[in-house]
């Protein structure tokens, strides 16, 4: 299990280096430089011989990560992308977009800095895919089952994959113009590229799944007609239901959904030519939202040539060390400086937008207060009121479930106390042969929850086709983790 005295040794935690921020802001390019593989080994060695793994724990979709830690501190890195494809579909994604509470989670951590768990995974599969290991795994026999699944996200790619190695015909339909979902549209490319999507994409066609863009089910196929053309269809469709903020001025012209921004962002760096664009060049740009959405609107803006952008939270800022109430191996809020926040704009805290104000219709800026928090509840401080100029408002205030309005109506598919699509200890909907996974059954979530939903959804088909399945069932609905995130 790599070194047993590897984290005597090694007792400094080193990631990447990110790109000087006044060059990386002149591209879309990844922050981060190239990796150095023997960097990379060195804190692998750091992987101790702990007994009990705690970072399985912390992880959905159960990483063997002290296996593949050590084979890559052995330099073995074939064996090392075998173990971690053994539970994770698509570790480039992961790897670069996952918050990593196996990190939180991982026993080093108790006392020194974490393993760098994320690092090691995403240089296992940049390697791989570098030296052509790989490759589509065709199934030896077919089913003749046909499978549709219903969104091209992370659980809906990882289903259409698991369900295409098990030998069923599987057609992934996709209602934007290409596939990939929130991964293609809702990520911005400097923090991955589509490069990474792409190769992927390749290997499952080599596998037999379909890709079907530009197909909204529900209009263009209404849900009753999908589920009479296929022996059983997924439904992962993403949580995309924007939470708003309905405050006087809302209706103003220049204040818009983060992912309509974002959205629009991306199809432009791919070479799409948007009429209209959403642009923050010049604009004092204000982001509602702590989050990652809001810190990859900041990094967009940035890249538009803003000339300010101001982020408000409304709640206070996290503290920098694990706090007393979120101990080991739980995954804490802490304050951590995202790469778009290094590049450019101001962060403030405990903010409570109050309205927002402008003339003939136009959005001019918006009334913030200081929050205050009174029986519990976070409300706008009496007499703090100040007016902060602003030309493009963004609301990157999460999601509140998925778009359920047409399947309800054309399937009968019933909804869950929290808005989500309901769904039984095997996925399954009400509706027989329709089965959810990812957001679109969990709410809003990390996108390891998502492709494990995704791999135990397609092993609960296959069961439900074949009678048995010998796919993995890593997660069930009802399973939490050791995080305050859902």
């Amino acid at each position: 299990m790599a070194d047993p005295r590897g984290f005597l040794k090694v007792t400094q935690r080193e990631t990447a280096k990110r790109r000087p921020v006044d060059i990386r802001i002149q591209d879309w390019k990844e922050v981060y430089e190239t990796r150095d593989q023997a960097k990379v080994r060195e804190q692998a060695s750091r992987c101790m011989d702990c007994g009990i793994p705690f970072c399985h724990q912390g992880c959905p979709l159960g990483n063997l990560i002290p296996e593949w830690n050590d084979l890559v501190w052995r330099d073995q890195g074939k064996a090392a992308i075998e173990r971690l494809h053994a539970t994770n579909n698509f570790p480039e994604f992961t790897g670069r977009l996952c918050p990593a509470p196996c990190e939180a989670a991982c026993v080093l951590g108790i006392n020194q800095p974490a393993v760098t768990i994320k690092e090691v995974e995403v240089s296992i599969i940049d390697d791989a895919f570098d030296k052509g290991w790989v490759v589509g795994h065709a199934p030896e026999r077919m089913t003749g089952k046909t499978v549709a699944v219903v969104g091209s996200g992370p659980a809906g790619l990882a289903a259409a994959q698991q369900l295409a190695r098990a030998g069923h015909t599987v057609a992934v339909y996709e209602r934007d113009d290409r596939i990939g979902g929130l991964l293609r549209y809702g990520i911005p490319d400097f923090k991955m590229e589509k490069q990474h999507i792409d190769r992927r994409l390749a290997q499952l066609e080599a596998e037999g799944v379909r890709f079907r863009a530009g197909v909204n089910i529900g209009t263009d196929i209404t849900w009753e007609e999908l589920r009479s053309r296929y022996d059983a269809v997924l439904v992962a469709t993403g949580a995309t239901k924007p939470r708003d903020l309905n405050i006087p001025g809302r209706d103003l012209a220049g204040v818009h959904f983060a992912m309509e921004y974002l959205t629009q962002g991306n199809r432009v760096v791919a070479g799409d030519k948007i009429q209209n664009q959403l642009h923050a060049d010049g604009k004092n740009v204000i982001i509602l939202g702590g989050g990652d959405t809001g810190a990859d609107c900041l990094g967009t803006a940035t890249r538009q040539g803003a000339l300010s952008v101001t982020t408000l939270a409304i709640g206070k800022q996290p503290p920098s060390d694990r706090p007393t109430g979120q101990p080991w191996p739980t995954f804490p809020t802490l304050f951590e400086v995202p790469s778009a926040h290094e590049e450019f704009g101001e962060r403030k805290y405990l903010a409570s937008t109050v309205e927002f104000v402008g003339e003939n219709g136009v959005l001019s800026g918006i009334r913030v207060a200081e929050t205050e928090f009174v029986e519990g509840k976070r409300v706008p401080k009496a007499g703090t009121e100040q007016i902060l100029p602003a030309d493009l408002v963004l609301l990157a205030l999460g999601f509140t479930g998925l778009e359920a309005d047409e399947i309800q109506a054309q399937s009968g598919a019933e909804l869950d106390n929290f808005g989500n699509l309901g769904r039984d200890a095997k996925y399954a909907t009400n509706v027989d042969g329709v089965f959810v996974a990812g957001d679109a059954g969990r709410g809003q979530s990390l996108i390891v929850w998502a492709i494990a939903e995704g791999r135990a959804a397609a092993a609960a088909i296959d069961e439900y086709l074949e009678g048995t399945t010998e796919l993995p069932f890593p997660v069930k609905p009802t399973d939490k983790p050791l995080s305050i995130y859902s």
